[in-house]
């Protein structure tokens, strides 16, 4: 078996730097000895995308905001499913994500990034919601491998109800909060459903063969 090879570390603000490895043809980031994603397991995130959009239906003009960026599974599959009069905010927190994005990654990237209906912002998808008021028809957030601050403590805020008030307050009415996670949390969806959101919890394979493990997707609708 080949070892994993070092392609490069990023800082991660408020919390413990990320590795990018590579091993045989695959990319893997890693937060200390958790894979945090894979190359080889892009299904349940591109379906973050997709049944997000299935969900919104014909809505003209959509505007989005995905945090983060990750490998761009999620990013790439909604600028697939939306039109040209879509706008979609990518928050990404580290900077080194976006540099192995254009650099180490650059084919896998796809040009996504440089799509204009694409708002690449470096900072706090928190923030961003804080900022937003009735501003986005979806919020879909992969910060985590789910609803608690794995990569930093300060994204436990997201998942609080007070995170989840600032996120149904930052949607428009019917839009829709869809949260990746790598397994299933009953805490948070009654989270969910106190902060007054309908909720469908839809469980789906980490590959796009429809093999490997089950991740669970929240999609939570603000009435």
């Amino acid at each position: 078996m080949k070892p994993r090879e070092l392609i490069g570390e990023a800082e991660v603000p408020g919390g413990p730097p990320l590795r990018l490895v590579r091993h045989d043809n695959a990319f893997i980031i890693m937060l200390d000895r958790n894979e945090l994603m894979s190359s080889r397991m892009s299904g349940s995130e591109k379906a973050l995308a997709t049944l997000t959009c299935q969900r919104l239906g014909a809505r003209p003009a959509p505007r989005l905001l995905i945090g983060g960026y990750g490998m761009g599974f999620t990013s790439r599959a909604a600028l697939a499913e939306l039109g040209r009069d879509a706008r979609i905010v990518v928050a990404e927190l580290v900077p080194g994500i976006i540099d192995w994005a254009r650099g180490p990654m650059q084919a896998m990237t796809e040009g996504c990034l440089d799509d204009p209906r694409v708002d690449l912002r470096i900072g706090d998808v928190g923030a961003e919601i804080a900022a937003g008021r009735q501003s986005y028809d979806a919020i879909l957030l992969d910060v985590d491998n789910g609803p608690d601050g794995l990569t930093r403590p300060a994204n436990d805020g997201l998942y609080s109800m007070q995170g989840l008030a600032r996120a149904h307050a930052a949607l428009k009415p019917g839009g829709v909060l869809a949260v990746w996670s790598a397994s299933p949390d009953r805490a948070f969806t009654q989270r969910l459903k106190q902060a007054g959101f309908r909720v469908d919890e839809v469980r789906v394979r980490a590959r796009e063969n429809g093999k490997g493990p089950m991740h669970t997707i929240w999609f939570a609708a603000a009435p």
